[in-house]
């Protein structure tokens, strides 16, 4: 069975999410443990940084898949 769009689109926002999440936990408890203190607000912004910089090579991966089947005339599965 094929997945659709609208699920796989709602299963990459809750990847983010989860990434995010597994990343702010992260530094609250890992940087005290190397005499690192920062506060919630801190642990957020880089939390959001981190994200951002992992997500940006898969987007541009996906971004070129789509180019490419789009210059190539291919056309993808309607969901």
């Amino acid at each position: 069975m094929k997945q659709s769009r609208l699920m796989s689109l709602v299963e990459s926002v809750a990847n983010v999410i989860v990434g995010y999440g597994v990343a702010v936990v992260t530094q609250i408890l890992i940087f005290p443990v190397f005499g690192l203190h920062t506060t919630l607000a801190q642990n957020l912004k880089m939390g959001a940084v981190f994200t951002v910089l992992c997500s940006a090579p898969h987007n541009a991966g996906y971004a070129e898949r789509m180019i490419m089947r789009s210059s190539l005339g291919l056309t993808t599965a309607k969901n």
